[in-house]
């Protein structure tokens, strides 16, 4: 049982001019010309939501019902942490480390807070998934959250932030980045929803075989693109508190 293939071609376009719209956030169009303290202060509060990004994969798997979208999470999740014994860091430590990388000290981020725009946009997150739970296509709307919300906008922020990055994390040749560009690679949409294979590579491809599945059950559509929309508008809400530092540099 598969939607028809209008109808999922017609899910692609609608997600693919969320993602293009996301692209074009002034703040991450204009990233290069950010100052560096503006700049940091971008990488230290995003550093936040990126803590909230295991609680939210939690919160999400313990309100899952579907045994195989629950798999694909609980491997995602597992992914954060590579090794069991401790011997390796975890993607939160790959996160500091392509900090210092860039030049952000210890100390700026000891002495980091999260304003109160990152907290409500980890907060609103939160509530998203919750309300999402409380559905009877719960499966359907988690799923959806967590592939675009978690991965799909993630690859293409980090995508973004990625032309600011590279001169300092590519040298020589080699990529240093531990964090930044790995998951904008590993987190990408790279096939379309019509055509996304069961074994997939990606984070987001993985959770897409799954999401189209279950959306093969549905009368409609709609709750699939209220949520994108909704996590699109998570990310927007928090790149807006940024929107000065353009003013700063004259764009």
């Amino acid at each position: 049982m598969k939607l028809k293939g209008t109808a999922m071609r017609d899910l692609d376009e609608f997600e693919d001019a969320l993602i293009g719209r996301f692209k074009e956030h002034p703040v991450l169009t204009n990233i290069a010309l950010l100052s560096d303290d503006d700049f940091a202060e971008v990488l230290l509060q995003r550093r936040f939501v990126s803590l909230a990004f295991t609680p939210s994969y939690d919160l999400a798997i313990d309100l899952l019902r579907d045994e195989a979208g629950l798999r694909i999470a609980r491997i995602i999740l597992r992914e954060e942490y590579p090794d069991g014994h401790g011997h390796r860091p975890s993607h939160r430590e790959d996160t500091t480390a392509d900090l210092h990388r860039l030049g952000v000290p210890r100390a700026a981020l000891v002495a980091s807070r999260p304003t109160a725009t990152t907290l409500r946009a980890i907060a609103d997150t939160f509530e998203l998934i919750a309300d999402a739970g409380g559905h009877d296509n719960a499966d359907l709307r988690l799923l959806t959250i967590l592939r675009f919300w978690g991965e799909v906008l993630v690859s293409v922020e980090y995508g973004q932030l990625w032309q600011r990055m590279e001169p300092l994390l590519n040298r020589d040749g080699e990529n240093h980045s531990r964090f930044y560009y790995p998951h904008h690679v590993h987190d990408a949409k790279t096939r379309s929803l019509a055509t996304v294979p069961l074994l997939s590579g990606t984070h987001s491809d993985r959770l897409a075989a799954r999401v189209t599945e279950l959306l093969a059950f549905e009368q409609s559509t709609n709750c699939f693109m209220e949520l994108e929309e909704q996590a699109l508008q998570l990310k927007v809400d928090f790149y807006d508190q940024f929107l000065p530092a353009l003013d700063r540099v004259g764009v």
